[in-house]
Order: structure tokens, then sequence, then C-alpha cells
């Protein structure tokens, strides 16, 4: 098991690690996709442990079941753990409209990197993402 300093959501299962530095908008984003019918996976911390090939993430006891949000405080939000599918990166700006795929190595599992995107439909975008793929 390894800690890592990121908020996590799921859509059918398939989990979002938010990675970023502190003040980056890791919960806010959280937020925007549990409001899009996601489940908080865990806010601020996530633990990551390697299991049937793949990276299952869970937040710690002390944090579960909580999200921040800024300038309001600590919301309850009921948190499920689940298989991490991908890992957006909110300290890097994707500045191309149709970027290469990238990819991201934590604890020998490799998943696929995405960089933020400055658009009011990320979230959307992230959401369709988890659920859909992307198009071949």
């Amino acid at each position: 098991m390894q800690p890592l300093h990121a908020s996590a959501v799921a859509f059918d299962g398939r989990a979002l690690l938010i990675v970023g530095k502190s003040g980056n908008g890791k919960s806010t984003l959280a937020l925007e996709l549990v409001a899009l019918g996601g489940s908080l996976v865990a806010d601020d911390r996530a633990i990551l442990t390697p299991r049937d090939g793949g990276l299952w993430v869970e937040a710690p006891e002390p944090l579960r079941d909580r999200i921040e949000a800024r300038g309001l405080g600590i919301l309850t939000c009921p948190t499920t753990p689940a298989f991490a599918q991908a890992v957006v990166d909110l300290d890097q700006l994707e500045t191309v409209r149709f970027p290469e795929r990238r990819k991201i190595s934590l604890l020998d599992v490799e998943l696929p990197l995405l960089r933020k995107v400055e658009s009011p439909a990320f979230a959307a975008m992230l959401r369709l993402y988890l659920v859909e793929g992307f198009a071949t």
C-alpha cells in the first residue's frame, strides 16, 4: 500500500486519480464529478494497493466519507473504493487540441495520464472518458 496526495472519483467502478499541488483544484474537480453522478473514492489522500494486475484506490480511514469544499468546510460524502483507470494531473495544462496519449506508472501499474484542460466542460469530458473511453 502507498499513500498518494490525490483525490479520486469513480464511475461504474472505474476511478480517476486527480493529482496536483495543494490548492490546484483536486477537491473542486472531485466535487464536480460527484455532482455529475460519480462516486467519491478519496479526497486529499488516497491509498493505492496493487491488486489483480491493477491499482485499488481507497480513502484512508480518517478521511473516509469526507470531502473538502473550500470556503464552505468539510462535507459528508460516502466513499467507495475502486480500481484506477487513469490519472489527471492538474499541475500540467494541456495546450494541444488533440494531444498524444500519455502514460504514468504507479506501483508498476501503467495508467493513462491526462492533463488539465481549461474548459468549463472539463469535468464532463472526464466523466465521458471514464464511462465511454476514447473514440478509435
